[in-house]
């Protein structure tokens, strides 16, 4: 029995669904899948992009036409169909378990300068969640963090993981300006500005690590699947950093 579903997305990309929840399992399902696709690129992929529970798989039309159509397909197959076919038929190879790779992957330690300055809105969230500033440190830099994706903007990341004792929704009036590296909470979910840029996210922290350049390969330090512990660091200390 098939764990996802196939649907159209637009007229040149489709759409593999493994659920609708966040869950280390669909997560698991999404790797391999991606891993499977990397591995057997079809004539006419054109990316394949991740989400939480979901593959998009974005192809080039024409080109999957001037392809020879699939065995067993009529010539009034739609590029549609076509595609369907094909990654149904990459993802039924034999399945890759992801679990141990994923427990002995290196945990990334990304350095956290909590509060102050860096971290304007640390203290308007612990109070709302009746914690002082210092159990909110203790607590968002206690768990190991499983990437789930990269979305928003290039190298952001969203982590599963994080502490519902820390919830607290978006800032009613955005920022025009985060700072890169600022580690910030919105609702169920905390994740890292990259490079500077607009957000709403209450911003706790920030690393001094350079998380996104466009000169490197890739260009992004943090990638789907990784894993990561927040570690709190004083203001010193960062500066020793930059």
């Amino acid at each position: 029995m098939k764990s996802y579903t196939i649907e159209p997305l637009g007229d040149s990309a489709l759409l593999i669904r493994f659920g609708k929840q966040i869950a280390i399992e669909a997560h698991r399902q999404v790797m391999e899948a991606k891993q499977l696709l990397e591995q057997r690129p079809f004539h006419g992929l054109v990316e394949v992009v991740i989400s939480y529970a979901a593959i998009a798989v974005h192809y080039e039309p024409i080109a999957v036409l001037q392809q020879q159509l699939p065995v067993g397909k009529q010539r009034d197959s739609t590029v549609f169909t076509i595609v369907a076919q094909i990654v149904e038929e990459i993802l039924a190879e034999q399945r890759v378990s992801l679990g141990e790779e994923q427990c002995s992957s290196p945990v990334i330690e990304v350095p956290v300068c909590y509060g102050g300055s860096f971290g304007p809105d640390l203290a308007e969230l612990a109070a709302a969640c009746q914690l002082s500033v210092q159990e909110v440190i203790a607590i968002h830099s206690e768990p190991l963090y499983l990437i789930y994706m990269l979305g928003f903007a290039p190298g952001f990341p969203y982590l599963g993981g994080m502490d519902e004792r820390i919830t607290y929704k978006r800032r009613d009036q955005p920022r025009t300006l985060v700072a890169a590296g600022s580690v910030g909470i919105a609702g169920l979910q905390t994740g890292i500005y990259p490079t500077a840029m607009p957000g709403g996210w209450n911003i706790i922290g920030r690393t001094p690590l350079t998380l996104f350049d466009a000169d490197h390969d890739p260009p992004a330090v943090l990638q789907a699947g990784k894993r990561i512990k927040f570690v709190p660091i004083s203001e010193a200390e960062y500066d020793k950093w930059v």
